[in-house]
């Protein structure tokens, strides 16, 4: 009979981290309660007490990526500098760089937002990177370097752009200073594109549709 070598907190934190470890070795079709039980060498019903059956787990690992990220992203504006350029690039840059080391994870965090069972949970951990990038487009705005207009519909376009250049290098087509070329070319080119000029109509929310 198998002993308990886990406190209740551990036994839970360590199920997660041999599941990340196998998502990104083997990928999500891998994962199994029960493979986990046994690399862990605890009683199969062990992991049960923490997540019900897989799809918990999966949703587990979701919420534990898109949380790390939101700490990247504010780790990056921590080492910034105050001036606006200077916390989009970090920001973003620091999307790249979770994407690009930890892609199986994201790519899940992705995927689970699909799940109608556990969608409202994980769009409510999204907000907190959501205002963060608002936050940033807001001062941008404030120093007159982006348009005036709906923060919201401005932070999309940057994601948008940003998340392809993640996508890549996730995918390893990006690397080194391809990388670095392609990444700072891109927010350069947006910046200069959403910036004030003559004759701008703010970006706002579309009109109802007529009925």
């Amino acid at each position: 009979m198998r002993t308990g070598r886990y406190h209740h907190g551990d036994l839970r934190a360590a199920l997660l981290e041999r599941a990340e470890q196998t998502l990104r070795e083997q990928g999500v079709d891998a994962l199994s309660l029960r493979e986990l039980a046994r690399a862990l060498d605890v009683s199969h019903a062990a992991p049960s007490r923490h997540f019900r059956d897989r799809r918990a787990l999966l949703d587990a690992l979701a919420l534990t990526g898109i949380q790390r990220l939101t700490t990247a992203g504010r780790a990056g504006l921590a080492r910034s500098g105050d001036g606006f350029p200077e916390r989009v690039f970090a920001f973003a840059r620091a999307y790249v760089d979770f994407a690009a080391a930890h892609a199986a994870l994201l790519e899940l965090a992705f995927a689970r937002k699909h799940d109608a069972a556990v969608a409202d949970e994980l769009e409510l951990a999204w907000q907190p990177l959501k205002a963060d990038l608002q936050a940033v487009i807001a001062h941008g705005q404030r120093e007159g370097r982006i348009r005036a207009g709906n923060a919201d519909r401005i932070g999309a376009v940057l994601f948008t752009a940003v998340h392809g250049v993640a996508t890549q290098a996730a995918g390893g087509q990006l690397t080194g200073p391809a990388l670095d070329q392609v990444f700072d070319d891109l927010l350069t080119h947006l910046l200069r594109g959403l910036a004030p000029s003559a004759g701008d109509e703010p970006l706002t929310e579309p009109a109802a549709p007529a009925c």
